[in-house]
């Protein structure tokens, strides 16, 4: 239910001009949803929604991130600089790092904002992360290794 509701506030911000809570919660009644302030607030959160003007001048709702968007140089630059190697069993990764620079590269990791992944967690010199399937730990773990300089 809240992913469907998701979808549906991302199309109505790419199709109207909505620049407040409540005109959003308006319209997400329109379409069926029986929601409170605190509820929309809390999507617009989760969403990472920003206000951003349009062409005309007007403040409206946007997404802040594209989803084909490619990660950030600076977080590539981590990455490439702390990580050893890349492994997984079934949907979970292990990241082994230089010592000391997990935290870094988890940070880094976590904010490209990898599909599929469920959760994340450093120590010292190993990343632990959990993905939502086996198909996602592969994807991850190819991309994740082509940033690895031998």
């Amino acid at each position: 239910m809240k992913k469907k509701r998701h979808e549906v506030i991302l199309s109505l911000i790419a199709n109207n001009a909505i620049s407040t809570q409540e005109e959003l919660l308006r319209r997400l009644k329109q379409e069926g949803y029986d929601l409170t302030q605190a509820t929309v607030s809390r999507d617009i959160k989760e969403l990472r929604l920003v206000k951003a003007q349009d062409p005309n001048g007007v403040y409206r709702y946007a997404a802040a991130k594209q989803p084909d968007m490619p990660p950030s140089p600076k977080f590539i630059a981590i990455l490439e600089n702390a990580m050893v190697r890349v492994d997984s069993a079934m949907n979970d990764i292990v990241i082994k790092c230089y010592a000391g620079m997990a935290q870094a590269a988890c940070a880094a990791l976590d904010s490209m904002e990898l599909p599929g992944v469920v959760g994340t967690l450093a120590g010292d010199d190993t990343i632990f992360a959990i993905t939502r399937s086996e198909t996602a730990a592969a994807e991850i773990v190819r991309q994740l290794r082509s940033f690895i300089r031998e």
